[in-house]
């Protein structure tokens, strides 16, 4: 039997979470597994993500070899993936989400509330670097791009503090460095954060669909079902935050302008019996009530990557 082929970008993050993936499919199928390396146009470029199309550049040549039969299957962070799911692809499993949650990292283990006044603190996120803005308009925000272990560094060099995603710490080991988690209710983050997606050709979703974790895929398709209904590309500054309790769906997302002067939110629910399609309806509602605030005066929309971020 062939060895199936697991599509991965360099990092150590990426391969961290590949492993863990590549390793649940070879339990499951009791196949050999190999990782194929495939480098993206973000992975080469040192530019703000924001001029090469946004977090939406890693899939693209993830899905490109896919979809010339390089590899059988690719793991993507799913707060990076675009929304339009393109032709002869399937999501074939959402896993379990880990923690949602930004964390801060900072020099002197400091949180956020704590850091002195003109302190630098970086990130590579339009929508964290507006949630910044907004909860302290004295730091100054500082555009970084990097893997996890450079964008620490920094913190030894010219940075005060740096914002990443405390899943991605977790995955590679990095928990020690977290100086605070920040709470979902006053801090949301990207829609999707700390979950995977498996993708596989379509008609081939066997191949990974034991790994599926409904709920998180519910939850995970209403808070990106906002950015689709918004028309917004996935380096928009929105943050949603969707999960189910005693049989409601719960979905809050919020807009922000990117110099952190203002903000938009809307929060709505629906028992999941009562729908066919829970996450989008909610979802559509979320997003209908955020462009009647005037979401799209407040913040830019517009999608990248010829609409599919």
């Amino acid at each position: 039997m062939t060895a199936l082929r697991i599509g991965t970008r360099g990092s150590a993050l990426a391969r961290a979470q590949t492993g863990g993936v590549a390793d649940a499919l070879a339990a499951r199928h009791g196949r050999e597994v190999e990782l194929v390396i495939v480098t993206t146009e973000g992975d080469r470029s040192t530019r703000a993500l924001s001029d090469v199309g946004g977090t939406g550049v890693f899939a693209g040549a993830l899905r490109a070899a896919l979809l010339a039969d390089e590899v059988d299957v690719v793991v993507h962070s799913l707060k990076d993936l675009p929304t339009l799911q393109p032709p002869g692809l399937a999501i074939a499993a959402v896993p379990r989400r880990e923690d949602p949650r930004d964390a801060l990292c900072s020099r002197d283990g400091a949180a956020l509330a704590a850091l002195p006044a003109g302190a630098r603190v970086g990130t590579g996120s339009p929508r964290r670097q507006a949630q910044l803005r907004a909860a302290r308009a004295d730091l100054e925000v500082v555009d970084i791009r990097g893997n996890i272990d450079t964008r620490l560094k920094r913190l030894d060099d010219d940075l005060d503090a740096v914002l990443l995603a405390a899943a991605g710490l977790e995955r590679i080991g990095r928990r020690d460095a977290v100086a605070e988690h920040l709470g979902l209710d006053d801090w949301p983050t990207a829609p999707g954060q700390g979950a995977l997606a498996v993708e596989t050709r379509a008609g081939e979703e066997r191949l990974a669909q034991a790994l599926e974790h409904r709920p998180s895929r519910v939850a995970v398709e209403a808070e990106r079902g906002v950015l689709a209904a918004l028309e917004a590309g996935c380096a928009a500054p929105i943050a949603a935050r969707a999960f189910a309790e005693d049989g409601l769906l719960y979905l809050t997302a919020r807009v922000y302008a990117p110099d952190g002067s203002g903000q938009l939110t809307s929060s709505h629910a629906l028992y999941s019996g009562d729908s066919d399609d829970p996450a989008r309806e909610l979802a559509e509602r979320v997003a209908e009530e955020l462009l009647e605030q005037g979401a799209a005066d407040l913040a830019p929309l517009a999608r990248v990557q010829g609409g599919a971020a």
